[in-house]
């Protein structure tokens, strides 16, 4: 390891901890139990994303790709901070296991990608189950840690700033958000448009295929609970995992079951999808999934506006998304006080282009009256652009701060 990185890591390890350590950190955790478990808070503001590439902050300097991206870490924690939304920036940095899946892909088949001409443009899919038949190549997973590279990982980081804050391990398998919804990768290995015909043209056939999924993620589940890997650092749920009904995260804690932790879920791929199908050839399938943990966030970028009757069937259901697409009255009328509403307006027209304060204002008013007594945040994500301002985010929280102080 050359010096210079570790300097580096180092220097920016103390600069973060001191964040960690601030008196807001503790302030915004009660908050977030006490929001997450349905009691009232005001509305938490929530930033996901913030055009980080096009930050002057984020050139980074070592010259160790590995190390580099913890570097990234630290200086985009750093960056955050400063934009005084209610994140909660934790006092340890995670090294995700090795979990060893075929190489293909982690069903055994690939997902083939076409570049785009554009570099922030869009990819295009190349399905490989194209002939029904080729669903008999996907290969049941299994959750297995490589233990020597895993060490060589925690090595490495530990040997540079170990001595600094905490290294957690992160031991929890690979089948879990965008790898554990069933939904990112059916379609991604089916193509989207073969996967909604199939619901009509072809649906014992599909039914099948979302069978095998689910049996499979399960069983990587199951055996990362008997191996003692799922820990108190492995909650998910597309937001701050904070509730009085599960412990707080922490790391290189003691073996827990999936019943101690948050669960995220979406099926951003039937967002075109009628309830009743969605329900059919999706939902049906992930509740075995999600009812097996403590509480669970689903929806992410889809829009639930006709679906959230549905997943009240859940019985661990915890918190709903409400997408730029949804329809915002609609959803908290049906939302209510029973769940949390996470509120996510577009952020084109937040941030992106043509920065209009009062045209955020008016969005805003406008969304938060109609949610008017539910348990809302506001949650910043997607953000491709800011033009280049490095103000302008930390502007929209001053704003949405203002108009929730209004409503």
């Amino acid at each position: 390891m050359k010096k210079a990185d570790e300097r580096i890591l180092r220097d920016l390890a103390r600069e973060y901890l001191e964040i960690c350590r601030n008196d807001a950190q503790n302030e915004r955790r009660e908050l977030w139990r006490k929001h997450n478990s349905l009691a009232h808070t005001r509305p938490l503001i929530y930033i996901r994303a913030f055009a980080w590439r096009e930050m002057a902050e984020s050139r980074c300097e070592c010259e160790d790709a590995y190390l580099r991206g913890y570097e990234d870490f630290f200086r985009r924690s750093l960056f955050w901070d400063s934009l005084k939304d209610d994140s909660i920036f934790e006092p340890w940095v995670t090294v995700p296991a090795s979990c060893v899946t075929h190489p293909d892909g982690i069903w055994g088949l690939p997902v083939g990608w076409i570049e785009p001409d554009d570099p922030h443009g869009a990819k295009r899919m190349v399905p490989s189950i194209v002939d029904p038949e080729d669903f008999g190549k996907m290969v049941s997973p299994h959750h297995i840690v490589d233990e020597e590279e895993t060490n060589r990982r925690v090595e490495k980081i530990h040997e540079a700033i170990g001595d600094l804050i905490p290294v957690d391990v992160d031991r929890a398998p690979v089948y879990r958000m965008w790898n554990g919804d069933i939904s990112t990768q059916i379609a991604q290995l089916r193509g989207l448009e073969r996967l909604m015909t199939d619901m009509i043209e072809s649906p014992s056939w599909l039914h099948e295929v979302l069978a095998f999924m689910r049996d499979g993620i399960l069983q990587t589940h199951e055996e990362a609970e008997r191996a003692g890997d799922w820990k108190l650092s492995a909650h998910q749920n597309q937001a701050m995992p904070y509730s009085k009904e599960l412990d707080d995260p922490a790391p290189n804690g003691e073996a827990v079951n999936r019943k101690d932790l948050w669960y995220f879920c979406a099926s951003q791929e039937t967002t075109g999808v009628g309830p009743q199908m969605f329900d059919e050839f999706m939902f049906q399938y992930q509740i075995p999934i999600m009812e097996r943990f403590g509480l669970t966030a689903y929806g992410c970028c889809e829009d639930l506006t006709l679906k959230i009757g549905l997943l009240k069937k859940l019985p661990n259901l915890r918190r709903i998304a409400v997408a730029p697409a949804a329809d915002v009255g609609r959803c908290a009328e049906r939302i209510g006080t029973d769940y949390v509403l996470s509120y996510r307006p577009s952020p084109t027209d937040m941030v992106g282009y043509r920065f209009d304060p009062e045209r955020v204002r008016g969005i805003l008013r406008r969304d938060l009256e109609e949610a008017r007594g539910c348990h809302v945040d506001i949650t910043l994500k997607d953000v491709e652009t800011v033009e280049g301002d490095p103000n302008r985010v930390r502007r929209w929280v001053e704003i949405t701060r203002e108009v929730i102080d209004e409503v």
